[in-house]
């Protein structure tokens, strides 16, 4: 069984004190490949050196976060370019809105937003979509970008039903973590009508981590409670669900 995390910050200084040991167990429990996603070009080096002490296992994006679009963001969309001319990346995020924390940036947000969606569709990769308290502001754009290029995942998916099926209309996977267990989560109520062809496994770590770690520094092998909460859903067992989820993760990112 290969179970695969398609949403993890395994660069933060969260994991400075265990980095290994904490992917060591994330092996032993069959979570074998990590899609690390980027917030901005501070991080850009520390993700290098944790590909380069797992290139099998890890798997690299580039992009700038949208709490991280401040006064410098043409700044550091130049520095995505500039990555993007120098290597390869298997998609560009995390990106998107996040009107949770502040909206002084909003029209910042949108255009860094929209910039890395053409980006993406330039390098013919997938968008991996961060959104706090904006889904009508991202499903603005994404009706703007509609195309047959574009495509990806709506990360940390937190939505309605209705949401849900609006996102997979763009071509988006929905990427499920910590929160499908949170009582209050309520995703898990209207989840089983989604067909899991279009579901991902993710853990935001060190972030959101599920019950019963809710609290407490999420990690890579806490994604089984993800794994074991969906197949309750689905009332399917986790081998298949890890089976569909990886398949699922392959498509999108092409590997």
């Amino acid at each position: 069984m290969i179970i695969t995390d398609t949403h993890i910050h395994l660069y933060s200084e969260a994991f400075d004190e265990d980095r290994n040991e904490v992917i060591q167990r994330a092996f032993s429990y069959g979570v074998e490949r990590f899609f690390i996603p980027a917030i901005d070009s501070s991080y850009t080096q520390a993700m290098y050196n944790l590909e380069n002490s797992y290139p099998k296992n890890v798997f690299l994006m580039t992009g700038l976060h949208p709490t991280h679009v401040k006064e410098d963001y043409l700044d550091e969309l130049r520095h995505v370019e500039q990555t993007l001319l120098s290597r390869s990346f298997y998609a560009i995020g995390e990106i998107g809105i996040d009107l949770y924390w502040d909206k002084t940036y909003l029209k910042e947000q949108r255009m860094a937003f929209k910039t890395q969606i053409q980006l993406a569709k330039k390098y013919d990769l997938p968008i991996v979509i961060h959104c706090r308290e904006a889904f009508e502001e991202i499903f603005e754009v994404l009706e703007e970008e509609k195309d047959d290029k574009l495509f990806g995942i709506f990360h940390c998916f937190t939505g309605t039903k209705e949401q849900a099926e609006r996102a997979i209309g763009f071509n988006m996977k929905l990427g499920i973590g910590g929160v499908v267990t949170f009582k209050n989560g309520k995703i898990d109520t209207f989840l089983k009508k989604i067909d899991l062809s279009h579901i991902v496994l993710e853990t935001d770590a060190p972030y959101l981590a599920p019950v019963p770690h809710r609290g407490k520094r999420n990690e890579a092998g806490y994604i089984l409670n993800v794994l074991n909460k969906l197949a309750d859903v689905y009332e399917l067992d986790i081998n298949t669900i890890a089976e569909v989820t990886t398949r699922n993760s392959k498509e999108v990112f092409g590997i």
